[in-house]
């Protein structure tokens, strides 16, 4: 709570007054929602990814595998009922979709973060923060937007 309110609903408060009633601005605010799922998933990626190869000993590959794999999890549920406010329709297509689309996002930041560590001899957390933001950047709103919960 932030003032009496939860986070989601000032996160709202805050995403309506930047933005005016359009087409162009409902794509501005579905975007910000969706950077903030993003952290939030992100956030539970990288603490999953740490507790399992710092606490539990794990190889940090597999660790941030596990990690990406509950970030997902996190972000399916906060893009669909938040970010792009697609609940009304089945889950089960999205879900599908969303399975793709984040089977190749896992392969994308696995593989990067085994390449920037191995290769560059980088420390994987470091990695795995290079790698996060360039798919955030890069591919993971416009699959997500495009391609899972696009209205067909």
């Amino acid at each position: 709570m932030l003032f009496g309110f939860d986070l989601f609903e000032w996160f709202d408060l805050f995403c309506t007054a930047m933005t005016e009633t359009s087409e162009k601005t409902a794509t501005q605010s579905s975007w910000l929602r969706s950077q903030a799922v993003a952290i939030a998933a992100t956030t539970t990626d990288f603490l999953v990814t740490i507790g399992l190869k710092e606490f539990a000993g794990l190889w940090y590959v597999a660790s941030n595998a596990t990690g990406a794999f509950c970030g997902a999890v996190v972000s399916f549920l906060l893009l669909r009922n938040w970010a792009f406010q697609r609940n009304t329709t089945k889950w089960h297509g999205q879900a599908l979709r969303y399975v793709i689309a984040s089977g190749l996002s896992l392969m994308l930041n696995t593989g990067g973060v085994w390449l920037l560590t191995e290769l560059f001899d980088i420390q994987y957390v470091v990695s795995k923060t290079v790698v996060a933001v360039l798919m955030g950047l890069t591919v993971n709103y416009w699959m997500f937007k495009q391609f899972v919960f696009k209205q067909f």
